[in-house]
């Protein structure tokens, strides 16, 4: 895993637009040319949910291929596996719903079509924009179903659009439903998806739909400054046993600059996460507003560091929006962005960063975080809200080398250690997630 973060605009070009390639005159040309990609993975997670300790070890293989274009034409397809060897019942139960699921899934198969400047795939695809984005901190990596169009006609700008109607999640148990844990098999497209931000109220975040849409900018045209701002609508949210809820809207705002100095640059972050919604799903008091801000330095002789924090409204969470990927920049590394979207809460980071090349060791790259989030208690149903006041703490760490020797071999360990107080009873949990990752 690599430590370094893309900034949005990498995100959503390097997830949503196609590669580029010579053009071919022939379909046999196509094919000939067309480059394979692909990562062998063995993982290795440990886990103490604070009344259990369990473990498991994955192995996996990702397969890509894409033609090259012909009249601008081209195929992709990218096939995932998972295999957990040494599983016992007891493993299997625990990591039922994120890591344990043997098998193959295609996660990609899309045609994608690039006229001029602007870009269209449709099919499977991975798709990484700040309210639709599939995680891929498992083994499996989440993927939807449906079409997305990119156009860079604009000086300085990308315009993004985008339309999906299936999901494939981690696992075929993402929704808990299964009466045998031990019996979950890998990801399938189906119509119901994460929706990030929900909880588990009910004991799950994913729900049906049918149809989600979506539109976003990101404008350059100011040195040193990004602008960002994504609206996602989905349709007909819906239980999983079919009744309709209603619909819920996402919105998302954000300004990225980078005050370059001499030895070092500044960063200035704020942003906008919010949702809305309609009907039935009213009552789960998912249209809250969360503002966020973020200041720190990078690149001063190795090392960087930034104070985040971020607030929701009162007794209204906020929906951050499809796929397990959307963060928060108050997000901890291994429990991630939901813990800090919940109706009343205050949420605090503060980062610390070391890249070991500026001494000599190339590809060494450390991270620490101490994430504190503090909620109060919310008045009636809400959703991902808490009946007495909860506060969370989390100190994370993560070390990744690129090893220079073995070039596309990177190994992470991360770790994180929680203590969760309500009613000032104290829960302790960790986790522990080592990765072996080759590229070629």
């Amino acid at each position: 895993m690599k430590l370094a973060k893309l900034s949005l605009a990498a995100i959503v070009v390097a997830g949503l637009a196609s590669s580029s390639f010579a053009e071919s005159t022939t379909l046999a040309d196509a094919f000939k040319n067309g480059k394979v990609n692909g990562e062998l993975r063995a993982w290795y997670f440990d886990r103490d949910n604070g009344t259990s300790t369990e473990n498991i070890f994955n192995t996996g293989v990702s397969l890509g291929y894409v033609t090259d274009s012909l009249y601008g034409l081209s195929l992709g397809l990218t096939m995932q596996s998972n295999y957990s060897p040494f599983a016992n019942d007891a493993e299997k139960t625990m990591y039922t719903s994120d890591m344990y699921g043997s098998g193959a899934v295609l996660s990609e198969a899309y045609v994608a079509y690039t006229i001029g400047k602007t870009t269209a795939k449709i099919g499977r695809q991975y798709i990484a924009t700040p309210l639709v984005n599939g995680s891929g901190s498992r083994m499996i990596k989440e993927s939807f179903e449906g079409a997305v169009v990119v156009n860079t006609d604009l000086p300085s700008t990308t315009v993004f659009g985008g339309y999906a109607d299936k999901f494939q999640g981690r696992t075929t148990n993402i929704d808990k439903s299964l009466t045998d844990k031990t019996t979950s098999d890998i990801g399938e497209f189906k119509k119901t998806a994460v929706f990030y931000g929900a909880g588990t109220t009910g004991g799950s975040n994913v729900f049906g739909f049918d149809g989600a849409y979506t539109i976003g900018a990101i404008n350059k045209s100011i040195s040193n400054l990004t602008l960002t701002a994504q609206y996602l609508y989905v349709n007909d949210v819906s239980k999983l046993d079919g009744t309709v809820l209603g619909d819920a809207n996402g919105f998302y705002g954000e300004g990225n600059y980078v005050v370059p100095l001499s030895n070092m640059k500044v960063i200035l972050d704020a942003g906008y996460r919010g949702s809305r919604t309609t009907s039935l799903l009213d009552t789960a008091h998912l249209e809250g507003d969360l503002y966020q801000a973020r200041v720190g330095f990078k690149e001063l002789a190795g090392f960087g560091a930034s104070f985040a924090y971020s607030t929701v409204s009162s007794d209204q969470s906020v929906l951050l929006g499809a796929g397990n990927g959307p963060t928060t920049y108050t997000a901890p590394l291994i429990k991630a962005a939901e813990v800090t979207s919940g109706a009343n809460t205050d949420a605090y980071k503060v980062e610390a960063t070391y890249d070991f090349s500026k001494v000599g060791v190339v590809g060494l790259k450390v991270l620490g975080q101490y994430v504190y989030v503090d909620q109060d208690a919310v008045t009636g149903v809400v959703y991902n809200g808490v009946a007495a006041k909860t506060k969370n703490k989390f100190w994370e760490g993560q070390v990744s080398y690129d090893i220079p020797n073995l070039k596309g071999l990177t190994l992470s360990l991360e770790y994180e250690n929680a203590t969760k107080e309500v009613a000032n009873a104290d829960v302790d949990s960790n986790e522990m997630r080592f990765r072996a990752n080759y590229k070629f």
